[in-house]
C-alpha cells in the first residue's frame, strides 16, 4: 500500500502521509471503509475557507465516505433539502448564514441529521440555551485528520444505535 496520497484542490497539490502505525481512529475509519457493505454515509461539508474545506471533504472520502461540499450556509441549505444526508459537518462563522443558523433552519424543517460544528468559535451559549438544536457535537479547530474521523465515527455510530434501539421499540 503506497503510504502518500496526493490531492489536488485548485491550483494547489498537498501530499497526506500516511504513517506504518495508524492511530485508533484511523484504524476504525479504514475498517469501515474495506468493511462497509452498506452504501457509503453521505456527509455535507461546510466551510468558506476553500482549502479547509476540501481537505476535509478529501480525507473523509479516502475513508470511504460519500461528501458533498458547500461553501456557506445558505449553499448547504439548499443542499439539505434538495439531498438527504447522514451528517452535517459545518464551520460556525461564515458569511450569510453561520452553522449556528443553519442549525436551526435543519431543526425548524425537522431535520434529524446529526451535526459536527467544527470552529473555532462554538457558540456554547447559544447551542446550550437551544436543547432543541440537539444534537450538535463540537469540534474546536484546529483539529487532525484523526480527530476528524474519530469525531465522525463516533456521531454515526451513535446515530445508527440510537435509529435501531427505535426501531425496536416499535
Amino acid at each position: 500500500m503506497n503510504p502518500e496520497i496526493a490531492y489536488t484542490v485548485s491550483q494547489l497539490t498537498f501530499i497526506v502521509v500516511k504513517a506504518n502505525t495508524t492511530s485508533h481512529a484511523g484504524k476504525l475509519a479504514g475498517a469501515q471503509a474495506r468493511c462497509q457493505t452498506s452504501p457509503p454515509k453521505r456527509i455535507l461539508v461546510v466551510a468558506d475557507d476553500m482549502f479547509i474545506l476540501q481537505v476535509n471533504a478529501a480525507v473523509l472520502s479516502s475513508f470511504g465516505y460519500q461528501t458533498r461540499t458547500a461553501e456557506d450556509g445558505a449553499a448547504a441549505w439548499e443542499a439539505l433539502q434538495a439531498n438527504g444526508y447522514d451528517l452535517l459537518i459545518t464551520d460556525n462563522n461564515m458569511p450569510r448564514v453561520s452553522g449556528v443558523e443553519l442549525v436551526k433552519k435543519a431543526r425548524s424543517a425537522h431535520m434529524t441529521l446529526p451535526v459536527i460544528l467544527a470552529s473555532g468559535d462554538l457558540p456554547a451559549l447559544e447551542l446550550e440555551g437551544n436543547a432543541w438544536l440537539q444534537p450538535v457535537v463540537p469540534l474546536r479547530k484546529p483539529f487532525t485528520d484523526d480527530a476528524l474521523l474519530g469525531t465522525v465515527k463516533k456521531v454515526l455510530r451513535d446515530t445508527d444505535r440510537a435509529r435501531e434501539q427505535i426501531e425496536l421499540a416499535h
